[in-house]
């Protein structure tokens, strides 16, 4: 008689339950098609925007644009998750991952504050094309509708600042457990791995590169779950790691 519970049977409850609402979430988006737009309501807007509401700090980080982008965050979380959740347990575990991705949407709704107006430019009558404060002057005083409909496009969704707060959380639990990138059979320490993430994170934010990602949100979720972390650690609750 096997004793093999399966793939599903190995993944430790909290990790097994994000997995599952994630995926539910995403045929739920499937089924409803263009009858109902769950971005429009459970996605991560704007503070200013009509679309918002305080749920979506948490809801947005259950919500993903496609199966890609959906299968490798499960990835991560899978890879990850299994070994921080028995490390942590699972009730801390369960804190540290929705504290990461709260912390990522704070860090967004604070870029969009900072940056939201050199993402607008306006066409004036086809000639001369305003940007950033004018362009803002210019819709307050003649289309205000216009200006809220921009507000409502700044919106965010995924898993991916909590993703990148566990990919922090392992680095710095087994700072020199060799990982791998793929198609790269060269091990790198975790600690060197991570590191390579942020800054490229980082990079990619300031330069503008790859604009449909929120890539400030990624580190946002990292900041979080260091302090959360650092906290423990001068608290002594963690278990195992010497980082």
């Amino acid at each position: 008689m096997s004793n093999s519970r399966g793939f599903l049977g190995s993944i430790p409850s909290v990790t097994l339950n994000l997995l599952i609402i994630n995926v539910l979430m995403w045929v739920a988006t499937l089924a409803l098609g263009g009858k109902v737009d769950l971005d429009r309501y459970l996605g991560l807007h704007y503070w200013e925007a009509s679309d918002f509401n305080v749920a979506q700090f948490f809801t947005y980080m259950f919500m993903h644009a496609n199966f890609t982008h959906l299968f490798f965050n499960m990835f991560s979380l899978v890879m990850f998750g299994v070994i921080l959740e028995r490390v942590l347990g699972p009730k801390r575990y369960l804190f540290y991952y929705l504290s990461c991705g709260l912390g990522a949407a704070l860090v967004q709704e604070i870029v969009w504050s900072l940056t939201w107006q050199d993402m607008l430019t306006l066409g004036n009558d086809g000639f001369i094309a305003l940007r950033g404060k004018e362009a803002v002057d210019y819709l307050l005083k003649y289309n205000v509708a216009e200006l809220e409909r921009f507000y409502n496009m700044l919106v965010t969704i995924g898993a991916s600042g909590a993703v990148f707060g566990l990919l922090l959380a392992f680095a710095m639990l087994f700072p020199n457990m060799p990982m791998y990138l793929f198609f790269i059979p060269i091990p790198i320490k975790s600690k060197w791995m991570v590191l390579g993430y942020g800054v490229l994170e980082l990079m990619f934010g300031v330069t503008g590169a790859q604009s449909t990602v929120a890539h400030f949100a990624h580190l946002g979720g990292m900041i979080f779950g260091f302090i959360v972390l650092w906290y423990w650690k001068k608290k002594g609750v963690t278990g195992g790691g010497y980082y």
